[in-house]
């Protein structure tokens, strides 16, 4: 019987050495980043607001609102409080838990004597009242494991391992709400732009369906002029309808962003302005593991998986309870009262034996699951790093193309304006003006489109670096505090 006892208790402890699952180490190499950028110095101290970089008061006035008041700034909140409850619940496991009870109970006695009442069948019951009695009792009975074996220590580990998880998801949650709301007030604004080139562009082909008009009437001009001139004047009518109905969208879609969805559309105001982005300094890729919320919550997961694996190959082990206690108990009859009290001390050991192979199984369970976080988080660095080195490219390219483009708008409306002075002077004719104000229309829809697409990607190149940097103007007042 000994023998089959220590083979019981031994059995466990073989059993979590046979379960030493390696879990793989994240195979991170660094990569030739950025190669088509030029290198500057790497990126100063990030700060939090980094929206602050563009000097935009409406748009610093906006991420302010989002955050406080953004559903989805709300809900990341309500998640971290969660996980800090959870964390609380999780490391109180292991404190000494107890509860008190009390009880009362009052008994009435009565005494049953033949000869006084006549029951049919049972004869003469006589029925005495022999008094009541009072209890009361009272039991403040703890448990408290003894922690041998340090399911304490894995178990907060674990426990600091997902709140950090969850604090960097927070993190992550409100940049890409931050980048969110200033890439939609970038669009609505380019949108706008786009509309006020529309409307100065039915202005004008009004005013030249009208001369063609009047040069039909008075034979100076064919009417097909006249008819060419209307169907264009009508085609920018339409795409004047199209991009308000666009506006109106993106602004309904950004106050949706900031938790003000039922406030009226025009109380969000869009300047046709773009303006230019900040510069973006340069970042070393191991920058980018320290200040990526997401890459930084994929490490704290590795982190939660092994501490699961580690509980869970310590399952395997005995379990220790010590469980003292104290009672007292009372009760009056008649006058008399007796009291009582009374004290335990117990211990209790557990040892899981018939559920080995379930418990073992949980181990492999566990063990593919951290595997997998590892491979999560190899993921989640070559996705920062693709992001980073993308975004930067991008916005490069994007900014050339400004370049480029503004100087093609500037010689398409020269062209322009020379060709309608020729045209109301009668030396070129209708199709040769439309062809001009077409290609300077042209160039200028496709410079206001680059520069929106330049500060949207200026945006996703801030998030996908991890944040903004500390202007040095910012820098030297803090210096001086």
């Amino acid at each position: 019987m000994r023998k089959h006892l220590a083979l019981a208790a031994i059995l466990p402890l073989l059993a979590a050495c046979a379960t030493g699952q390696k879990i793989p180490k994240p195979n991170v190499a660094l990569p030739v980043a950025y190669q088509l950028q030029p290198t500057p110095a790497p990126a100063d101290t990030p700060i939090d607001k980094w929206w602050m970089l563009y000097n935009d008061p409406q748009l610093q006035s906006l991420e302010d609102e989002a955050l406080r008041n953004a559903p989805d700034a709300r809900s990341a909140l309500a998640r971290l409080e969660q996980a800090k409850a959870t964390r609380s619940s999780a490391l109180s496991a292991f404190w000494p838990q107890g509860q008190i009870q009390g009880q009362y109970d009052r008994t009435g006695t009565t005494a049953l004597q033949g000869g006084e009442i006549n029951f049919p069948g049972f004869g003469n019951i006589n029925v005495a009242n022999q008094g009541i009695t009072d209890s009361y009792g009272g039991n403040f009975n703890v448990s408290w494991e003894a922690d041998l074996f340090g399911r304490a220590d894995a178990t907060r580990k674990k426990a600091n391992a997902d709140l950090s998880a969850a604090r960097f998801d927070f993190e992550a949650s409100r940049t890409s709400l931050e980048a969110n709301v200033a890439d939609q007030l970038f669009q609505a604004r380019g949108l706008a732009i786009q509309l006020d080139d529309a409307k100065q562009e039915a202005l004008i082909e009004a005013q030249l369906a009208d001369v063609a008009t009047k040069k039909a009437k008075f034979g100076f001009g064919a009417s097909s002029d006249a008819d060419q001139a209307n169907s264009q004047l009508a085609q920018t009518k339409a795409q004047v309808t199209d991009l308000t109905t666009q506006l109106y969208a993106a602004r309904r879609t950004l106050l949706v962003l900031i938790g003000h969805g039922g406030d009226p559309v025009d109380s969000l105001p869009t300047v046709p302005d773009v303006g230019t982005p900040p510069p973006i300094p340069a970042s070393v890729p191991a920058q980018l593991l320290a200040r990526r919320p997401d890459v930084r919550e994929a490490a704290m997961q590795i982190t939660s998986a092994k501490g699961a694996y580690r509980l869970d190959q310590l399952a395997l082990f005995p379990t220790f309870n010590l469980t003292p206690g104290v009672g007292l108990s009372a009760a009056s009859e008649l006058g008399a009262a007796t009291v009582t009290d009374a004290w335990t001390l117990g211990a209790s050991v557990v040892q899981p034996v018939l559920d080995i192979p379930r418990l073992m199984a949980q181990i492999k369970v566990q063990g593919f699951q951290a595997t997998q976080a590892v491979i999560a988080y190899e993921k989640a660095v070559q996705t920062a790093y693709g992001e980073s080195d993308n975004a930067l490219v991008q916005l490069g390219s994007d900014e050339e193309r400004v370049r480029l483009l503004t100087t093609g708008e500037a010689e398409g409306l020269s062209a322009y304006a020379a060709s309608k002075k020729r045209y109301q002077a009668g030396i070129d004719d209708l199709t040769t003006v439309l062809t001009a104000e077409r290609t300077w229309r042209s160039a200028r829809t496709a410079l206001t489109g680059a520069e929106v697409q330049a500060l949207r990607r200026s945006v996703q190149a801030f998030k996908a670096l991890g944040g903004g940097w500390t202007p040095p103007e910012i820098k030297m007042a803090n210096a001086s505090r």
